[in-house]
């Protein structure tokens, strides 16, 4: 019997002030890469040397992960600038190589064409191309570029779903070849399930019957259609309650979270619609599992994963009318049209009077399976990484 070292492979460390969803998408593949597939890979998360630490902490406390800071890693170094210019981000490179690494998972950051390593470039989706209103020109050009030269040095592609995957036969058909999908599903830790839920929602006074909405504030995420399907629910004289949570924080556009608020406090909507601020993933998984049902309005995903942490659940879900969002429900959901609150005003309506007197939700039985298939699926496309890197060196 041949026993294998395991591949270690390189991460970089997203703050869940930047990007929630990117963050527990790599809590949750590392849990189940330990829970499903043993022994057969080790993560090292790269970090800053200014991170939090206590964000680093909670990916150190996952069985097999290594994290590892270094100056390379902090804001503003010019390791893109060198990636560009010469090819290789030496200072990047040069800590992969202080930790024995063995593939380099690239997302939202370019290493370079000459990066000595197999490298799976991980597009979490193609929104600059489906929405470019929404980037300025710059922002716009540096994603295009990066894309553009992750593709042009042959990089195995990551996608998130079917959806991303003909998004990504239309816009860089070269790269679709070597483009795998690895559908994300989340297993809540048992850890992270031990609060209360009624012990929640007294903290954040919310009634016995609620909606959850746990989307940072960002343009795309579409806010604004559920603040008008309250509107029209005031209105017509139904009194609804949406608790919502996530990152006020948009980059690309800071005065959204406050245009929102204006807005709720102009229609005397303050009661209706409760921002709970940046909380626990402990107190999200509380609120989910005794919610009335799942919010999620956004204009574009690429694999949402509230709606994955929702589905562990068994949560009903109220979406915005996506390919992606059916795609990830099967259709078992109510789905409204972006630009349609009074489709989601009926929805929040008929969901009212068809939730069951509040109990707390478990995990479903069919989770493992998921999970099991997400983390079978990315290991494939590891070693498929791995065997692309191998070829390029016979060829060499």
């Amino acid at each position: 019997m041949i026993v294998r070292d395991p591949v270690r492979l390189a991460f970089i460390h997203i703050s869940p002030r930047v990007s929630a969803g990117v963050y527990n998408y790599q809590r949750n593949l590392f849990a189940a890469l330990n829970r499903y597939r043993f022994g057969e890979f080790t993560p090292v998360v790269f970090a800053g040397n200014a991170d939090d630490a206590s964000e680093l902490a909670g990916l150190a406390a996952i069985p097999g992960v290594e994290v590892a800071q270094a100056s390379a890693f902090d804001q503003g170094t010019r390791g893109l600038a060198m990636a560009l210019v010469l090819g290789l981000d030496r200072d990047a490179i040069e800590a992969f190589t202080g930790k024995n690494v063995d593939v380099v998972v690239e997302a939202a950051r370019f290493f370079g064409w000459r990066v000595p390593y197999p490298v799976v470039a991980w597009f979490t989706d193609f929104q600059h191309r489906r929405l470019p209103h929404l980037f300025s020109p710059a922002a716009r050009w540096r994603r295009e570029v990066g894309f553009r030269m992750q593709i042009a040095s042959g990089r195995t592609v990551m996608l998130s779903s079917q959806s991303a995957l003909r998004d990504c036969k239309a816009f860089y058909p070269v790269a679709a070849s070597r483009a795998s999908v690895v559908r994300f599903a989340s297993r809540p830790p048992e850890e992270l399930l031990t609060q209360n839920p009624a012990e929640v929602t007294a903290l954040y006074k919310l009634p016995e019957r609620f909606f959850y909405l746990p989307n940072q504030f960002w343009r795309h995420k579409n806010h604004k259609v559920v603040v008008d399907a309250l509107s029209i629910l005031k209105a017509r004289g139904t009194d609804l309650v949406i608790a919502a949570s996530g990152s006020k924080d948009d980059p690309r556009e800071p005065d959204y979270f406050d245009s929102i608020i204006r807005q709720i406090d102009q229609r005397n909507l303050s009661r209706n619609f409760r921002y709970l601020g940046m909380i626990p993933l402990s107190h999200v998984y509380a609120l989910l599992r005794v919610s009335a049902a799942l919010i999620n309005p956004s204009r574009f995903e690429g694999w949402s994963t509230t709606v994955e942490e929702a589905k562990s659940f068994g949560v009903p879900m109220i979406l915005s009318d996506l390919d992606v969002h059916r795609e990830q429900t099967v259709g078992m959901a109510r789905y409204f049209g972006t630009d349609d609150p009074a489709a989601l005003a009926d929805h929040l309506t008929s969901a009212a009077h068809d939730a069951k007197p509040r109990f707390v939700r478990n995990l479903v039985p069919d989770l493992d399976a998921r999970v099991s298939r997400f983390a079978s699926d990315f290991a494939r496309t590891i070693r498929r990484a791995i065997e692309s890197g191998r070829n390029l060196q016979t060829e060499i």
